[in-house]
């Protein structure tokens, strides 16, 4: 890994001094190690080579904009996730009551926002407009997918004189940030771009945890009790849960752990193997656990065993994402199959709670890590940096460059203390 990846980008030097008294200043030469094993650290230092390394997230004393002419943007893209409205509330009370910010604006419907074409007028934002924001889901400034033009964007942004814009989203719209930032450097312009990493999937790489994701694992549980009482409650009963999780299984490997109730856990990282004589094969196991206890609890994540379904093509959303297949049905559809052709009794209920568990509002935790990543951008930004989403690595907020962490999405290592503990915890 190349230690030069980890450099974030400056507009130019910070000489104003900050507004905020009684801080704890970070220095821009405080770094966070990548690497946590101390055998890995050891070879980079015999290399030579600078340690790859995290800027470390926080207040400057000295920042690049001055607060006084500052305006500010804000926007929420993709699809809906705990916590959202928790973000735009710490971004808007930092920049007005920390920063002193005259104006900050509530882009409306994701990048659509800055498309004039789309006639959809901003907000404009206060402490007060934002005071209780945090006790609903979703988001108050809506969202939307796909890609819009960066230069008719960037030509927004400079009409509305704004010269800090924070994106809070996912894979998608770092990528789509990460263009704008380029046209800005392109054209010499002096706005910060900031990310906010919104994930219900926790699939961001070079980032230990994204908001929403605590809560989404924290709603499975009454959706598992639900499963496991209608499992019991009827002759070799089966509750089949689908939830989020596109291309990482976080979520249901999580929530396996957090309630186990669950007996088999399948996610994308792992190909799902039906029917045969392999001690992994679903089916087979399955009738030897019904025989037994007569009853199941299985949780699949919505990107596993998409190698089951027959395509003829590929097909994406409108943020490019690949479109999967309902693996959920499929499950649902071959399980019965398999029973009904044994002749043996079977009766399956089916949950699928996702669109219900992305809406919710941010539970305690989750609220105030929310807080904390909103008031680190804002940092960053008044700062000066840009082209970042700030991230979360050892347990200290980081600035990691947009392009680092939309390189590739983190997926559940097989070989990790969390997959063993899943597989401990359902013997599968």
């Amino acid at each position: 890994m190349d230690y030069r990846e980890f450099t974030v980008e400056q507009l130019g030097d910070a000489k104003i001094t900050s507004p905020i008294r009684k801080a704890n200043f970070i220095s821009d030469n405080a770094r966070i190690v990548h690497a946590a094993e101390s055998s890995e650290i050891t070879e980079l230092v015999k290399s030579g080579a600078p340690l790859p390394s995290f800027e470390l997230a926080g207040p400057r004393e000295k920042i690049f904009h001055d607060p006084s002419w500052c305006k500010a943007a804000i926007l929420t893209a993709g699809g809906l996730c705990p916590g959202l409205n928790n973000v735009i509330k710490g971004l808007t009370r930092t920049l007005k009551l920390q920063y002193n910010v005259p104006m900050v604006y509530g882009i409306k419907y994701g990048y659509r926002g800055l498309i004039p074409s789309f006639h959809l007028q901003p907000e404009i934002l206060t402490e007060d407009s934002v005071d209780d924001i945090h006790e609903s889901g979703g988001s108050v400034l809506g969202s939307s997918r796909g890609r819009q033009d960066e230069d008719e964007m960037v030509d927004t942004l400079v009409r509305m004189n704004i010269n800090m814009l924070f994106c809070i989203g996912g894979d998608g719209t770092l990528r789509c940030a990460h263009d704008v930032a380029n046209v800005i450097k392109r054209r010499k312009l002096s706005i910060s771009v900031v990310c906010i990493p919104k994930t219900i999937d926790n699939d961001v790489c070079f980032i230990d945890k994204s908001f929403g994701f605590e809560t989404a694992v924290y709603a499975t549980n009454s959706v598992i009790t639900a499963a496991n009482n209608e499992a019991k409650g009827a002759y070799n009963g089966i509750g089949l849960i689908k939830v989020m999780g596109r291309d990482s299984g976080f979520i249901a490997a999580y929530a396996t752990l957090a309630n186990s109730h669950v007996n088999y856990c399948l996610v994308p990282e792992t190909p799902i193997i039906l029917d045969g004589n392999g001690r992994d094969a679903l089916l087979p196991h399955l009738e030897h656990r019904l025989a037994k206890k007569h009853h199941a609890v299985i949780i699949v994540a919505e990107g596993a065993g998409q190698d089951l379904f027959l395509k003829t093509d590929q097909r994406t959303d409108a943020s490019g994402n690949i479109l999967h297949d309902d693996i959920g049905l499929l499950l649902k559809d071959r399980i019965c199959e398999y029973f009904k052709q044994r002749d043996i009794e079977l009766n399956l209920k089916y949950f699928d709670p996702s669109y219900m568990i992305r809406s919710l509002a941010a539970n305690g935790t989750d609220a105030v890590f929310c807080s904390m990543l909103a008031q680190n951008a804002v940092h960053a930004a008044m700062a000066g940096k840009t082209d970042i989403v700030i991230g979360h690595w050892h347990d200290h907020f980081t600035h990691v460059p947009i392009a680092l962490a939309s390189k590739q999405r983190k997926k559940i290592d097989l070989k990790s203390q969390l997959w063993n503990n899943v597989k401990s915890s359902t013997c599968y």
